[in-house]
């Protein structure tokens, strides 16, 4: 009885603070989103929400209590406090239409200091025509869209199961002559029931500043009456914008890595999330291990989401432990319900 009162109690504490987040989280949403109604394709920074991490995303996107590789922040910065090793990750992301996303991380150990990360996206749509009205099949010119993340972070175990994280970002879009700039901010943390047990993670992605965009391109000239004849009918102007927020997600993850035997171990992980621009829903994830050399996954990415676009998920990875450094190669593949299949590729170094 007392062991059970004692895991209860465990997990009362972990649930807490996130409890705490979810409930000043309810405070700043936007009324439409506590109301229900649909506010997708109302903000900027919509490649931050791009996953990075091949193996997370062939377990269904569900990786809020994974803590394994440097990807781990993207989810949940609790998870760089974590760390007792230092970790870089590169990914590439093939993307529709063209458009290619690739990811770098690091994780670095501190000892007793902590753990500091730094991460860095970048998206580009490659060079695109223009074309106009009047020359519909170019005009020689050509334009693209260029997406960039600069992030750096910091994580530290408060207890020996219980660690917390925040990681700042600066984000720019560039369209052509165009552009937008912001910070935004992830916070969270992560708690341990055991050391090889179930992990509780709860995460804010993406809490900051609105920004607007603004250019050489929103320059126009502009005839204030036309109906007069006589003033100047050709004034410099400029279009506004309106401001918009960044995408933030609250997560809130469970993690339960089950060892099998010496050679096997299955992780099983969820995900729920509520996001600023979209319904809620659940993310599920499976990893199998053999002999921590073999990886294979599956999951399912938007579960109970509102007209969700993704689903079935699957991957697999390798990993050799060889010089002193973990090397780790991943694969993930998930489906998507328009625009076929999104490929990624993750190679890793544990130092």
């Amino acid at each position: 009885m007392n062991g059970i009162k004692q895991s209860l109690g465990s997990v009362f504490r972990a649930m807490l603070p996130a409890g705490c987040v979810l409930l000043g989280l309810a405070h700043l949403m936007p009324a439409g989103v506590m109301l229900g109604q649909s506010t997708t394709g109302t903000t900027i920074g919509e490649f931050t929400l791009i996953e990075p991490s091949a193996r997370t995303a062939a377990m269904g996107g569900a990786g809020g209590a994974l803590a394994e590789e440097a990807f781990a922040g993207y989810y949940n910065p609790g998870a760089i406090g974590a760390f007792e090793h230092s970790d870089i990750q590169f990914s590439y992301n093939s993307w529709f239409a063209g458009i290619s996303l690739n990811y770098a991380a690091g994780v670095f150990h501190l000892g007793d200091l902590g753990t500091a990360t730094l991460a860095l996206t970048s998206l580009s749509s490659g060079d695109i025509p223009v074309t106009t009205v009047e020359q519909p099949l170019g005009t020689g010119e050509h334009y693209s869209v260029d997406d960039l993340l600069l992030g750096i972070g910091y994580g530290f175990r408060i207890t020996d199961r219980f660690s917390c994280g925040l990681q700042v970002n600066y984000i720019n879009e560039r369209i052509w002559h165009s552009s937008t700039t912001t910070f935004g901010f992830n916070v969270g943390t992560l708690y341990q029931l055991s050391p090889d047990g179930l992990r509780i993670g709860a995460s804010l992605v993406n809490f900051g500043f609105k920004s607007h965009f603004d250019g050489t391109d929103l320059r126009v000239r502009y005839d204030l009456d036309p109906t007069r004849y006589g003033d100047n009918s050709s004034l410099p102007s400029a279009l506004l914008t309106d401001d918009f927020s960044l995408p933030f997600v609250f997560r809130v993850s469970l993690g339960y890595p089950l060892k099998i035997d010496g050679s096997n171990t299955v992780t099983f992980a969820v995900d729920a999330l509520h996001p600023s621009d979209n319904s809620e829903c659940v993310n599920v994830g499976f990893e199998w291990q053999f002999m921590s050399v073999l990886s294979l996954r599956t999951g399912y990415n938007g579960l109970f989401q509102t007209d969700n676009q993704y689903g079935l998920t699957a991957g697999g990875g390798v990993a050799w432990d060889g010089l002193g450094y973990l090397l780790h190669v991943d694969y993930g593949w998930t489906r998507h319900k328009y625009l076929g299949s999104i490929q990624r590729v993750t190679l890793g170094v544990g130092l």
